[in-house]
């Protein structure tokens, strides 16, 4: 068992947590069972993996998983769990896995239907979620433009909730190249903003293969980056709101084009 968090091994663990350790690697931290258990499901995607007593008595049927599957778990104390996470409250595991983002390329020849394209986005839990929601409404990518939040980041993780194994998403795309590369394949791009049209307006545009582009969380879309859209697309509100966040607008449309196409035969 690894009872010192001042250990050599838990400190080089620990240093995936910043931004310049997993761009150095190649590898992120998975923390808390849910995301371990997803993980599981791609081969070879652990290293390794750390977890306190109380977590493999509350989770045998996971650990036996990770057994049957080969992945080492290392037994640690709480005291190094809270060293090798950045919650007040850990989960009782984490993970060390491989980064597996894949090119805008490997999007493309997928012939998607359904692509989210998010734009600058700073925000890890918008991030998250937004992977989140599209993995729900049975988009087929996620598309990170440059400047975006790094999906590795622990706090994307986790608030994918195991949503990033589901479906293929690439990282620090040109937003222009992007565009282009989709608008080849024949697919829209409809970018969300206030000023556009009204969401339940559209009909046949919505059927058709979409990448939903979304802006940053405080400023929006810059105009060059808005002129790249075929169409541009408000969320209305009925009520007294002075708006929705994104990961919330970005639901209401990805589902909207996701009950169209879901509703006409492929």
């Amino acid at each position: 068992m690894l009872i010192d968090p001042k250990a050599a091994k838990v400190r080089g663990v620990a240093k995936l947590v910043k931004k310049d350790a997993r761009s150095e690697t190649g590898l992120f931290l998975l923390e808390g069972p849910q995301g371990f258990r997803e993980a599981l499901n791609r081969p070879k995607l652990i290293l390794e993996a750390f977890a306190t007593e109380e977590a493999l008595a509350r989770h045998p049927e996971l650990f036996a998983q990770a057994a049957s599957s080969r992945v080492e778990v290392q037994l640690v104390n709480d005291a190094v769990l809270a060293a090798l996470s950045d919650t007040n409250t850990p989960q009782g595991v984490v993970a060390v896995c491989e980064q597996f983002d894949v090119s805008l390329d490997d999007i493309i020849a997928t012939k998607p239907k359904l692509v989210v394209l998010l734009s600058q986005i700073r925000d890890p839990g918008n991030a998250g979620t937004v992977l989140r929601a599209a993995d729900a409404a049975g988009a087929d990518a996620v598309i990170f433009s440059s400047g975006s939040v790094d999906i590795y980041n622990p706090k994307v993780v986790r608030s994918t909730t195991g949503s990033m194994f589901h479906l293929p998403f690439a990282v620090d795309v040109d937003i222009n190249e992007a565009v282009t590369a989709l608008k080849s394949a024949g697919i829209q791009i409809l970018a969300a903003d206030a000023s556009g049209k009204a969401l339940p307006e559209l009909s046949d545009e919505l059927q058709k293969p979409t990448a939903w582009l979304f802006g940053n969380e405080a400023w929006g879309f810059e105009p060059e980056v808005l002129a790249l859209a075929d169409l541009t697309v408000a969320v209305p509100i009925y009520g007294a709101a002075e708006s929705l966040n994104l990961a919330t607008a970005a639901s209401v449309c990805l589902y909207s084009s996701a009950f169209a196409q879901n509703l006409t035969p492929s």
